[in-house]
């Protein structure tokens, strides 16, 4: 019974049994754990470089999928700001590797996956996972939260001549969903191989995942086209709350606890979707909000840029061969307490006045380690909200 009400604590509706009883169609797999590490990307743990033992880990466990991304601008406890924009700095830029496959598989490496990170923040997230032919669900009729949609695929995979990325982009935004971006992997497993980049190659299986937010009813709608449009679908699914959308204040984030009714500490995340042509006084949004965070106190935050992707009614757009300046999409990433969060969206309601997709989630657990104290743990909380 205990373990019925930790799932349940995410997403009640997902995880309630009665529900899968009523509509097995929808779960292919079980529920699962997502496991993502921020780190700085010449951090070494022993000889080897923190990236290189996670992959390394998820490979010898055949981790359902994973994917490792090079960010461009971050800073995490210590407030060592990593840039792209200085020479120096741009050496040690923050990396982050997201894992994600069945509870027990991902609780096996988890240990091992906390040792591997060294000083790197880890989190562990619930969320469901679905391969194969993707069901409509009928959603009830008070579940009010928007939904996180998460495709996976490799880079060159194809739909009809065009990338897959592109494709799923290109449906969702026709299909009424607020926003979408194309993450590119430098390395990671696709349903438990290894594919990492290389120099010289076609790079077919090197993973991409596509984020996308919308409402429930609008994201459970487009499952079976998605699953009609691509060859091995693997997707997941996580409750969020849209609070802002192109400028306009929708909802604040969710007021969660600093913990939870048998003390397990809460945490939260906010993700800022933008793009590098949206400037606030000059500069572009995402790095005026990783300055003004860092200034600020916060614990920490990771801007990664995307290769395709858009937001409201605007075109989808990303890397091109030729074009003066950047017009790339990004994705700033902040996790700390529940009451720093609610400080840093004030900040961040500030820079995204005419532009931006803010969403607002929940985060379980969390474990970092600095100047070898330990944070936090890995036991995942439980809340109803």
């Amino acid at each position: 019974m205990e373990a019925e009400c930790e799932l349940t604590a995410g997403w009640s509706w997902l995880y309630d049994a009665r529900y899968v009883a009523q509509n097995p169609h929808c779960l292919v797999n079980a529920d699962c754990l997502m496991i993502t590490t921020y780190f700085g990307e010449r951090k070494r743990v022993g000889r080897q470089f923190v990236a290189e033992s996670l992959l390394d880990l998820y490979e010898r466990h055949e981790i359902a999928t994973s994917i490792l991304m090079r960010g461009v601008e971050g800073f995490g406890l210590k407030h060592r700001l990593r840039t792209d924009t200085s020479l120096t700095l741009s050496e040690d830029l923050p990396g982050v590797a997201i894992a994600v496959d069945t509870r027990e598989r991902i609780e096996a490496v988890l240990d091992e996956a906390v040792l591997a990170s060294g000083s790197g923040l880890v989190t562990l997230e619930r969320a469901r996972m679905q391969t194969g032919e993707l069901d409509p669900i009928t959603l009830p009729a008070e579940l009010h939260e928007a939904t996180k949609l998460t495709v996976y695929l490799g880079r060159q995979e194809r739909v009809y001549r065009v990338p897959a990325f592109v494709a799923v982009c290109d449906l969702l935004r026709r299909r009424g969903i607020a926003g979408a971006s194309t993450l590119l992997g430098v390395d990671g497993t696709a349903r438990g191989q290894r594919e990492r980049a290389q120099f010289f190659g076609r790079n077919v299986e090197v993973p991409v995942m596509v984020i996308a937010v919308g409402s429930g009813e609008q994201i459970m709608r487009v499952l079976p086209e998605l699953g009609g449009l691509l060859r091995q679908p693997l997707i997941t699914l996580e409750r969020v709350r849209i609070c802002k959308s192109d400028g306009e204040l929708i909802e604040a984030p969710h007021a969660l606890p600093g913990a939870d009714d048998d003390g397990m500490a809460l945490w939260q995340k906010l993700m800022v979707y933008t793009s590098e042509s949206h400037l606030y006084r000059g500069q572009p949004i995402n790095r005026a909000i990783i300055r003004r965070l860092r200034a600020a106190g916060c614990s920490g935050a990771t801007t990664l840029r995307c290769i395709w992707g858009f937001s409201g009614d605007h075109q989808p757009h990303g890397d091109r061969t030729f074009q003066f300046g950047r017009h790339v999409p990004t994705v700033t990433i902040i996790i700390d307490t529940p009451k720093r969060i609610a400080e840093s969206f004030a900040i961040i309601d500030e820079f995204t006045a005419e532009h931006g997709l803010i969403t607002s989630e929940m985060v379980p657990a969390m474990h970092t380690t600095a100047d070898e104290n330990s944070r936090s743990g890995l036991q995942l909380a439980r809340h109803q909200f």
